[in-house]
């Protein structure tokens, strides 16, 4: 019988081990997070907001994105075909199209479908997955090595016309690992992190197999050290992917290769080399400063915040505290001095950084936020979500989650059209008629494509809509934190293996009301961690309709501890105000005006709503006015718009660069602020985030 009992027990923990290990981020065991993640399928969105973008997801995003990419306009599958071909009379043969790192957005794709496996089960997707792999497998080299640029062109032979037809990039160096604008790295990172996704969710090893003989092959190449290869890395998802790795399989190789490529940065000469040629150095490549070193956010922000969270994972497996020390003042510069009010960041396409090193879609100096020329690329927006999720991990504070949360409900979801078909590469702050000449822009459009010819961000949004669910919760040390709000259900086991079941009520983020039933608890007591945002002052918690007696800080988390039972409700009641916000007075674009919010949602003023004939820099608003919430079914499917009264300014038509100004007229009007990441659905129009204000 003792024999009988020590088995049950060993079999009870190894099933709660195994159980706990198919996160998005896999921390189960990575010792220096506080909170760990839940298993991918966990937690399913019900109904509300985040159950109508998942289903957009899964009926339109995808499906739509599939067609783009296995089809011949967005090369992705076709590209992977063509390297698979074994001889030039292969009927697959084409010359590459698409970017350099088309790979890596493809891996993003397949990633998007796997989350949608783990909530659907949808057969039909594991077998899309299956043939996509199998092309995949037939793609890599012997030793490893997937990059279809260059495995196509030194396998097959096109004509000039046929290459530069397909892509000017068709032409050149086709050596592996000469020059890092190919964005090797960045590819081979999204297969790491891919195939793990897939492994996890599904427990085959066919894509995982492929990503552990590339990752062998990285540390073979990149783990010496080697002055050629020093300098490479600079797109850094293969830092996540590595890290990831090591903790699918346990090889700790890949752990100390993702800890090199972190080391190697900062400490090379910056200046002109063989394998820099054709992209800017130095700030631009996060490479001027040892991280360890930096406080401050410089270079391509979507390099730099990639970077920032694979840094965050090593932290999370080596408790290194001049890692996590950087980390904090790299953050708190990124969402305190550079970050927008929809979360976004990369104040400009072209500029300089404090280094006055040359800089692309990125970091510029503190405070510096233009509204009409902001970038603030979609990738960047949802890398900053993406550190913020790693570093709430870490220190299980609010703040990050409030980061989350902001980026989600606004600059990540501009990206993508309602319907879930077109694009925004760039995110505005503004939009004029007749202020900027498109023609000469690049990535930046007066609407939402249906294709981008750079395809990263598409794949980046669609893949983290799919797995908001994994972020909404996490496990801490005797509980269960709430991370984020939106109707679903908890289905989980707690980090001492007993069972939790959880469904959320609410009608967030219109409204401020959320209702948490416990279905199923252990008899014990455990914690529940609320987030409670710094938005949300007010806010009351209550259990079984009593006040929950504990305390209620906005920006941080309220922790209920109790001992627990079926059926128990918390209700979370966040007063839902429209609040007026400005920026610091350092950032000279928007002094005087100020942004309508409502929780987490920031709003914008479109030229639909307003009279035929006004610009939307004629409008003013009153600081006296009236603002009454709505919602309205029938409005950009389904959101609360704000009523107010605006004004309209008519003398403000002159077109001179100054000119002197005496008391304006104003016309008094009725309109609607509507949330920013619903903008550009309505057809051509202006749009600004920021109004001026009338102070009474």
């Amino acid at each position: 019988m003792k024999k009988l009992i020590f088995f049950a027990i060993c079999a009870f923990f190894i099933q709660t081990s195994i159980a706990q290990q198919h996160g998005i981020i896999n921390n189960s065991k990575s010792p220096y997070v506080k909170l760990k993640s839940i298993d991918m399928g966990d937690c399913i969105w019900t109904d509300g907001f985040w159950a109508e973008r998942f289903q957009i997801a899964e009926k339109s995003m995808l499906p739509y994105m599939q067609e783009v990419f296995t089809g011949d306009v967005g090369h992705g599958l076709n590209n992977f075909k063509s390297a698979a071909c074994d001889h030039d009379d292969c009927k697959d043969k084409k010359p590459f199209a698409g970017w350099y790192w088309h790979d890596g957005d493809f891996y993003k794709f397949m990633e998007a479908k796997t989350y949608m496996y783990a909530q659907n089960e949808d057969p039909k997707i594991l077998e899309e997955l299956d043939g996509y792999i199998a092309t995949i497998a037939k793609a890599q080299e012997p030793d490893g090595y997937l990059q279809t640029h260059t495995t196509v062109n030194k396998k097959h032979t096109f004509t000039k016309d046929e290459a530069k037809q397909t892509a000017p990039r068709n032409v050149g160096n086709f050596n592996r690992y000469s020059n890092r604008k190919y964005h090797e790295m960045y590819n081979q990172g999204h297969l790491l992190t891919s195939a793990c996704i897939h492994y996890r969710v599904t427990g085959k090893r066919n894509f995982l197999d492929i990503a552990i003989k590339q990752a062998d092959l990285l540390y073979s190449v990149f783990m010496p050290d080697n002055d050629h290869y020093g300098r490479f890395g600079f797109n850094q998802t293969q830092i996540m992917g590595l890290v990831e790795l090591y903790r699918t399989v346990g090889d700790k190789r890949y752990l100390q290769l993702a800890e090199k490529f972190i080391n190697n940065r900062g400490k090379y000469p910056v200046e002109d080399h063989i394998t820099t040629i054709g992209y800017p150095i130095g700030d631009m490549v996060q490479e001027r400063t040892p991280l360890r070193e930096a406080d401050e956010a410089v270079g391509h922000a979507v390099l730099a915040l990639y970077y920032y969270a694979g840094a965050a994972d090593v932290y999370a497996e080596t408790g290194e505290e001049a890692l996590i020390e950087a980390l904090d003042r790299l953050w708190y510069n990124v969402t305190e001095q550079k970050m927008y009010v929809t979360g976004a960041v990369g104040q400009t396409h072209y500029g300089a950084s404090t280094n006055r090193d040359k800089i692309e879609e990125g970091f510029i100096d503190k405070y510096m936020m233009p509204n009409l020329t902001s970038y603030n690329e979609t990738c960047a927006n949802l890398c900053n979500s993406m550190f913020s999720k790693r570093m709430l991990d870490i220190h299980a504070e609010g703040k990050y989650g409030d980061i989350m949360e902001l980026v989600m409900h606004n600059s990540g979801l501009s990206g993508i059209s309602l319907e879930g078909k077109h694009y925004y590469y760039a995110n505005n702050l503004r939009k004029v008629d007749g202020a900027r000449d498109y023609t000469k822009l690049v990535n930046d459009f007066e609407e939402r494509q249906p294709y981008l010819e750079c395809f990263c961000c598409p794949p980046n949004l669609v893949r983290t809509v799919s797995k908001l669910s994994g972020w909404a919760y996490s496990k801490s040390a005797n509980g269960i934190s709430v991370n984020l709000y939106g109707g679903n259900k908890l289905k989980t086991t707690l980090l001492d293996g007993s069972e939790l079941e959880l469904s959320q009520v609410t009608e967030y983020p219109w409204e401020g009301k959320v209702e948490i039933t416990i279905n199923k608890c252990k008899k014990e007591p455990f914690d529940v961690m609320l987030r409670i945002p710094a938005w949300a002052k007010g806010t009351t918690l209550k259990v079984n309709g009593e006040d929950a007696g504990v305390d209620v800080k906005v920006g941080d988390f309220a922790t209920i501890s109790r001992k627990w039972s079926k059926g128990d409700v918390i209700t979370v009641d966040m007063p839902m105000e429209i609040t007026l916000v400005e920026g610091n007075t350092l950032i000279e674009e928007t002094r005087n005006q100020v942004a309508v919010k409502r929780g987490p949602v920031v709003y914008c003023l479109e030229s639909a709503d307003l009279p035929k004939d006004a610009g939307i820099l004629d409008v003013y608003l009153k600081s006296s006015a009236d603002m009454k919430a709505v919602f309205k079914k029938d409005l950009l499917d389904g959101v609360t718009a704000i009523e107010t009264d605006l004004y309209i300014r008519k003398d403000n038509n002159e077109d001179k660069m100054y000119k002197a100004v005496k008391k304006p007229e104003f016309e008094k009007v009725k309109a609607q602020f509507v949330p920013y990441f619903a903008w550009s659905n309505r057809g051509k129009g202006e749009m600004t985030v920021f109004v001026p204000i009338i102070w009474e």
